[in-house]
């Protein structure tokens, strides 16, 4: 009889939203007002509540609840020719309907400080009573001022005015010095242009940004991108293209040089060897091995010379989707699809078993990125469940893990900021792109998360966002902060708060 009863008011609700009437009948018209108005002696609380009505609507097969109009709707395909409700549709409004929350909350001037009660005026007082070390108030100034970044959209810039950057962005690389980045969108009808984005830093405390007109075009697409020093630092780029029906994949090694307004003329690519399919790349960077790259391939990996060609390779159990090599020593590390990370140390050569990895440990979900940190006893590694964890190398044991982070199928590098500013000590940032199009930011010593910054478009799996995340963005001397590219669009946050967009310095008074 009881559940007769109830199902007759659902019922009841749900004729009256097909016949057009606005009275969903008096068992569902109980309004918010009226929770807050409950006497403290409730059993029930307002959140208890609406958690409550939406686990029980979540148990009702091809119901929705909306909580704003207070009544059920039908989820059944074809019920309203007109607009039909599908859970997939309503998540995806939830989820828009957040994101503008979120982007709201960062246009206001005061953000939420990362940490309760954190400010620099409280932080600047303990350390001048002695009640906070140096390097714990470098570190946490450094929190605040990441939690108070904002957006600034950046114009760019080039002599070709004609022709403006229509295509979506899908990977940018800065170089080691963050001059240039190197960037890759893709084409509307197939394919991939990829070409080089000049910074530069003003005086006057602005950031601007020149694309080259040279531009390079593929209808391959492009797996994996490192910059190469074979000249000197970062004098090319290595590229890992993804083979197209008879076309098979390769690796090109290109010199940076191509791509440049004031000189097109130059040389065509270093070198170029074809492979089945490359997931990752990297690059060497130890003086023992200065001319060695590395690529990732389905169940093996290539180390190569690109100057006298020797090639040794490496067969593993799984593909590899993510490297990088240490600077110290010659040691590569990897990342498989079957969680396991290991590392090649490319002076022990000639065996033939699996004994020349050097050190092994494993993750539960395929590996994505791996960054090893400066002192290159820790290495950050992030999986497709969305874990990320600080490894001890030497040990092989993980030490820290950073929560928040959503993935399940992209590839998308970790990017490890250290702002060190005029501190003396460098305060290192692990930073990600989700699959969910939000960037976040956590602090390194304690895994906090620091920041959760939106992307500007609405959330879609071709418009993820490309991050990078630097202290000296246009050189030497440049401006610290993240630089994000989504869509078409090039988006800065910038480190210090007197940031003045496009070069607009305010008068200064004496």
């Amino acid at each position: 009889m009881y559940l007769t009863v109830v199902f007759g008011f659902i019922w009841s609700g749900v004729l009256s939203h097909r016949s057009g009437h606005n009275d969903a009948g008096p068992s569902l018209r109980t309004s918010q007002r009226g929770y807050e108005n409950q006497s403290s002696s409730s059993t029930s609380s307002p959140s208890t509540s609406s958690s409550t009505s939406s686990s029980s609507s979540s148990k009702l097969p091809g119901f929705y609840f909306d909580p704003e109009k207070n009544r059920y709707f039908r989820l059944l395909p074809g019920h309203n020719n007109c607009n039909p409700l599908t859970r997939e549709q309503l998540q995806e409004k939830e989820r828009e309907k957040q994101r503008n929350k979120m982007l709201a909350e960062d246009e206001k001037p005061r953000k939420k400080a990362p940490r309760t009660g954190l400010n620099t005026s409280l932080l600047l007082q303990k350390r001048h009573l002695g009640l906070l070390p140096e390097n714990s108030y470098c570190r946490l100034v450094h929190e605040v001022k990441v939690s108070g970044m904002r957006r600034h959209k950046l114009e760019i810039q080039s002599t070709d005015n004609s022709n403006p950057n229509t295509d979506n962005f899908r990977l940018i690389v800065g170089d080691s010095a963050c001059e240039r980045v190197f960037t890759v969108n893709d084409v509307s009808h197939g394919g991939c242009k990829y070409g080089i984005m000049n910074f530069s830093s003003s005086s006057r405390g602005s950031l601007s940004v020149e694309m080259c007109d040279n531009l390079y075009f593929t209808n391959r697409k492009v797996n994996s991108i490192c910059w190469a020093s074979v000249n000197y630092p970062d004098s090319h780029v290595l590229l890992c293209l993804v083979g197209v029906a008879d076309t098979p994949g390769c690796v090109s090694l290109l010199p940076a040089s191509l791509f440049s307004n004031s000189n097109p003329d130059q040389p065509g690519m270093l070198c170029s060897f074809k492979i089945s399919s490359a997931w990752s790349c990297a690059w060497c960077l130890n003086p023992q091995f200065d001319k060695t790259f590395s690529t990732g391939l389905s169940r093996r990996v290539i180390v190569k010379d690109a100057e006298t060609g020797r090639t040794q390779t490496y067969s593993t159990g799984s593909d590899v989707l993510a490297q990088q090599f240490a600077l110290r020593v010659p040691v590569l590390f990897n990342g498989c699809r079957s969680g396991e990370i290991f590392s090649i140390d490319l002076r022990q050569r000639g065996r033939r078993d699996q004994s020349w990895k050097a050190s092994r440990f494993h993750q539960e979900s395929a590996i994505t990125s791996v960054r090893v940190l400066q002192d290159e006893n820790y290495l950050l590694a992030a999986d497709m469940l969305g874990q990320i964890k600080l490894w001890d190398v030497r040990v092989t044991k993980p030490v820290q893990e950073y929560k928040g982070h959503y993935n399940e199928h992209l590839t998308q590098a970790l990017c490890q900021g250290a702002l060190q500013l005029s501190f003396p000590f460098p305060s290192a940032v692990p930073s990600l792109v989700g699959q969910d199009c939000y960037t976040r930011l956590w602090s390194l010593k304690d895994g906090h998360l620091l920041r959760t910054i939106p992307s500007p478009h609405p959330t879609a799996n071709d418009l993820i966002p490309s991050v990078v995340f630097s202290s000296k963005l246009g050189g030497c001397r440049g401006l610290p902060g993240l630089l994000m590219a989504v869509k078409h669009d090039l988006y800065y946050f910038p480190y210090n708060t007197d940031y003045q967009e496009g070069g607009k310095q305010q008068p200064a008074t004496l």
